[in-house]
């Protein structure tokens, strides 16, 4: 498993995966991985948070077969993708290895190398426009966590490496190792690959609205609560007119919508991740009956109790829990 870096790389873009493979070692992956650095020049490649890596072996001293090639991101993503040297090396490796993988905007570089041109792939949400307008032979999707388009696989950012690596790691081993490493690693085995990268508790309004910002974090922190519009305002001194405009505003919806969201993703990631009783996860994220539940997946994404369960992929919410802002600032306050 070589894993190419290069000056200003993302230093969890490296960590996630190689500590996943590590641990993968120590708990009787059979064959083990062998995880090497491999650098432009050999030399320690510094990173944004200041910590070098490195040395490693110069990327035109790798020779042979390889497993698997992970190129990672980071801040000098950009700047690495413009290097001739290094993706014509990109290019040689892809060649000698059974998949390739990239980390984040490590897409940059594979795309940059020819390696992504009528494939579907991923990226950092905040980046994939951008690469779809540098390369526009490149499907790219910012949505989910990880795809695989034949023996190439891309990633989002930083953490997600973590979940593609398990992936790799079951498909390699099976499920019951992949399940041993994220047991050890404290994490999800493991988020689904289409996963949205940005769920409902993570897109946060913008910073300057402090009210919305900090209403949307209690409604996730309590979704078994009395979460009415009234209750709300109350919450934020505010009235639930008022209410309504900042979220219609900051959100995209109404605060009832909102919340309705947050406690149909809640539960669906609940049921899926846990053995919890339907009644108790209904109870646990607010939904109050097992019926109640049914009809709120239902709606959100077509499919219910032990369906979902069974679905080896996380379905896609048929009702977003975002509208696009209506334009020129006028909001319905319904």
């Amino acid at each position: 498993m070589v894993i190419v870096a290069y000056e200003n790389a993302q230093i969890l873009d490296v960590a996630c995966p190689s500590g996943a493979l590590d641990v993968a070692n120590r708990y009787g992956a059979a064959p083990p991985y062998t995880i090497e650095l491999s650098t432009p020049d050999g030399r320690t490649a510094g990173t944004s948070a200041g910590i070098g890596l490195g040395p490693g072996r110069r990327l035109a001293a790798v020779t042979g077969r390889l497993d698997t090639l992970v190129v990672v991101g980071g801040l000098g993503a950009e700047t690495a993708a413009q290097d001739r040297q290094l993706l014509a090396q990109v290019r040689r490796l892809a060649g000698r290895s059974r998949r390739v993988a990239s980390v984040c905007t490590g897409a940059y570089v594979l795309a940059a190398a020819g390696l992504l041109d009528h494939r579907r792939v991923t990226t950092h949400w905040g980046h994939g426009s951008r690469l779809a307008e540098r390369h526009p032979a490149v499907a790219v999707d910012p949505a989910p966590l990880f795809i695989r388009d034949g023996n190439v696989y891309t990633s989002a950012g930083v953490t997600s490496a973590l979940d593609l690596t398990l992936s790799l790691i079951e498909d390699d081993h099976g499920p019951t190792l992949a399940r041993a490493v994220a047991r050890e690693l404290v994490t999800y085995l493991h988020r689904t690959a289409d996963q949205a990268q940005i769920s409902m508790f993570l897109a946060a309004p913008p910073p300057g609205e402090r009210l919305v910002r900090d209403l949307t974090g209690y409604i996730a922190g309590h979704l078994a609560d009395d979460l009415s519009p009234r209750a709300l305002a109350e919450r934020a001194g505010i009235s639930t007119r008022h209410l309504t405009r900042l979220f219609t505003a900051h959100l995209g919806t109404t605060p009832a919508r909102a919340v309705r969201a947050a406690r149909a993703e809640a539960a669906a990631h609940l049921l899926r991740s846990s053995g919890l009783p339907v009644a108790a996860v209904a109870r646990r994220c607010g939904l109050g009956s097992a019926e109640t539940l049914r009809t709120t997946l239902l709606r959100h994404y077509g499919v219910a109790g032990d369906a979902l369960r069974r679905m080896p992929d996380m379905p896609r919410a048929r009702v977003p829990a975002q509208r696009q802002t209506p334009r020129h600032g006028r909001h319905n306050d319904t």
